[in-house]
C-alpha cells in the first residue's frame, strides 16, 4: 500500500556528517551522535528547543533498551515522539521514512534522525558478530562462516552462473565510486585511485568477491533533520523534500531466498517511485547502499535501471562517475567514502541532498533535481527506498 499524502510533505532542514576514521580512537557512540547532530542543527539553523522528535540507529552490535531516552537527554532534547530504529543498513533511510510521517501527521515538526559506530577493523571481526545471532544460524554455521561477506559472495556467484555476469564487471562498480572518492575530500580514501587490475588483484576474500569489493569497517556518524517544507526554507538552503517512499523485506536469512538474485528493492523501489510519479530514467543521482560491489548491480536491476540479470554489461557500459552519464554514489559510497557501521547508509542521504542542494563542489552533477536513495540491511533483506527532489 502507497501512501501519496507523504509527498512533499517534509523536507531535510540540516545535514550533518563527521568524516570517517580507520579507528574509533577513544570515541564513543553516543560523543559521535552528539557531534554530528550537532553539525545537522547548525546547518539547519535550529537549537535544541526547535527540535521535538528524536530517532536514533543503534550500534552495529545492538544498543540498551533505553538508548532513545538516553540519548535525548545527552543532547539535551525533550522530544514529543522519539524511537530507535533498526533496519540493518537501511536504518537511516526508514528514519527518512518514520520522520516524514510524523511530521506529515503532526506527531511532532522537527525530527532529528542520527546513527554513528565506533568500530576498529583490528577487534571488529572477534565480535563474534556470524550470523548476527539469527535463529537459522545454527542450521548454517556447520557449513562455513556465513556472515555478510559469505551471503553476498553466495550471491554474486547465483548471479554470474544465472546471467553471465563478470568479476570485470563488478570490479568497474569499484573503480568508478574510488573516482568520486578522489573528488571528495571527506571519503576515507580520498587521492587513492584504483583500477580494474587493482580490484582483481587484491585479495580474494569469498570467491567470487576481492578485498576492495568489500567495506572496511571504520568509525563516523551522520545526522539530518526533517521537518515540513516550510521551517526547511527558513534554513536558507534550497528545498530538499521527500517525494516517494517505499520498505519491503521478504527474509532475515538468504538461505531463504528464492530467487537469491532478486531482492525486495523490487517492491520498495517500485513504491518509492510510484508515490513519487516519476520513473528511474527521470532520475538525475542514484545513492545506493553499496557494501559490496553485487550489491549495487542487484539494486540497478530490481529499482528498474535496467532489465534483471544485464546489471554487469550495464555497469560497464555507463559511467557512474560525477562526470558520467548515470552518477552513482558520488561522494565514492560506503566503499571508498567509508562505512561507519549504520551510518553508512546515512551518508547515501547526505549526499544525496548537498547534490539536490548544489553544494557538492567538485564532484557537483549538473541540473541535479532527481535522487534515488536505497538503503539496504541484512543480506539483500530490509530494503528503505526514497525518491529526494528540490522544491519551490
Amino acid at each position: 500500500m502507497t501512501l501519496p499524502s507523504l509527498r512533499g510533505r517534509a523536507a531535510v532542514a540540516g545535514i550533518g556528517e563527521l568524516k570517517p576514521t580507520r579507528y574509533a580512537e577513544g570515541r564513543t557512540v553516543p560523543h559521535l551522535m552528539l557531534e554530528a547532530a550537532r553539525l545537522a542543527m547548525l546547518d539547519a539553523r535550529m537549537r535544541p528547543a526547535d527540535i521535538d522528535g528524536l530517532l536514533v540507529a543503534p550500534a552495529i552490535m545492538g544498543a540498551p533498551v533505553t538508548f532513545a531516552s538516553m540519548m535525548a537527554e545527552y543532547l539535551g532534547l525533550q522530544p514529543h515522539y522519539l524511537d530507535i530504529v533498526d533496519t540493518g543498513g537501511a536504518s537511516a533511510a526508514s528514519q527518512f521514512i518514520r520522520a516524514a510521517a510524523a511530521v506529515t501527521t503532526g506527531l511532532c515538526q522537527a525530527v532529528l534522525c542520527v546513527t554513528a559506530d565506533a568500530l576498529d577493523p583490528s577487534t571488529f571481526y572477534t565480535r563474534g558478530a556470524t550470523m548476527m545471532g539469527l535463529p537459522a544460524a545454527e542450521f548454517e554455521r556447520p557449513y562455513g562462516p556465513m556472515g555478510a561477506n559469505s551471503g553476498y559472495a553466495l550471491i554474486a556467484q547465483r548471479h554470474m552462473y544465472e546471467f553471465g555476469t563478470t568479476s570485470e564487471q563488478l570490479a568497474k562498480v569499484a573503480v568508478d565510486q574510488r573516482t568520486n572518492a578522489c573528488a571528495n575530500p571527506m571519503a576515507i580514501f580520498y587521492g587513492q585511485p584504483i583500477t580494474i587490475d587493482d580490484v582483481l588483484n587484491s585479495p580474494l576474500v569469498v570467491d567470487p568477491l576481492h578485498l576492495l569489493e568489500i567495506v572496511m569497517p571504520c568509525t563516523g556518524g551522520a545526522a539530518f533533520i526533517v521537518t515540513t517544507p516550510e521551517r526547511a526554507r527558513e534554513s536558507g538552503h534550497p528545498v530538499v523534500a521527500l517525494l516517494g517512499a517505499g520498505e519491503a523485506c521478504t527474509h532475515a536469512s538468504i538461505t531463504y531466498r528464492t530467487p537469491m538474485t532478486t531482492s525486495p528493492i523490487v517492491e520498495s523501489a517500485g513504491r518509492a517511485f510510484e508515490m513519487a510519479g516519476v520513473v528511474p530514467a527521470n532520475i538525475d543521482l542514484v545513492s545506493v547502499y553499496d557494501c559490496y560491489t553485487i550489491t549495487v548491480v542487484i539494486t540497478l536491476e530490481d529499482a528498474g535501471f535496467c532489465e534483471k540479470g544485464r546489471g554487469g554489461p550495464f555497469v560497464a557500459e555507463h559511467d557512474l562517475t560525477y562526470r558520467g552519464d548515470l552518477p552513482l554514489n558520488t561522494h565514492g559510497g560506503q566503499l571508498s567514502f567509508g562505512q561507519p557501521g549504520l551510518a553508512g547508509g546515512a551518508s547515501h542521504i547526505t549526499e544525496a541532498v548537498r547534490q539536490l542542494r548544489g553544494e557538492a563542489g567538485e564532484r557537483q552533477v549538473p541540473n541535479c533535481e532527481l535522487a534515488f536513495v536505497n538503503g539496504n540491511g541484512g543480506i539483500l533483506s530490509e530494503q528503505a527506498s526514497l525518491v529526494l527532489g528540490r522544491i519551490a
